[in-house]
């Protein structure tokens, strides 16, 4: 387990951004009149976006020399998310990664790590959780 990734405070602008980014097209990420009469008090992030939270704790996981990661040899294999709520715009959420395996498959490997994100409160959020395959020497 790595310590905890600094607190990111998610914006509005950023769950729009990503929005249009990932095309996604529910009214409840970009229109906080529309978010508010769904019962959310701000934006609601689309399901996808515990990426960008989870990508700060995976830098620790590629920084750390230990790991053997090579990052000019891994290709995203595997991406997943475990919902407890949502995420609005206004939550401040940090990250703490585990890995949870790590595989050998024909000459790669396959590391699987997991991000629990809690919010300022201690609560869980989400879990993300990422395969990536180190590819073997060529």
């Amino acid at each position: 387990m790595f310590p905890p990734a600094a607190p990111y405070l998610v914006g509005r602008e950023k769950i729009r951004e990503f929005s249009r980014a990932v095309f996604a097209t529910s009214p409840l990420s970009t229109d906080v009149a529309a978010a508010r009469a769904a019962g959310y008090d701000d934006l609601v992030a689309p399901p996808t976006f515990p990426v960008v939270i989870q990508e700060h704790t995976l830098q620790q996981l590629l920084a750390e020399p230990d790991s053997g990661i090579d990052f000019g040899r891994v290709v995203h294999g595997d991406q997943r998310f475990t919902f407890t709520r949502p995420i609005i715009a206004g939550d401040e959420l940090t990250a703490t990664l585990t890995v949870a395996s790590v595989k050998s498959l024909g000459g790669h490997s396959m590391v699987t790590a997991e991000s629990s994100i809690v919010d300022a409160a201690g609560e869980h959020v989400v879990t993300a959780i990422s395969t990536l395959v180190v590819r073997g020497d060529e």
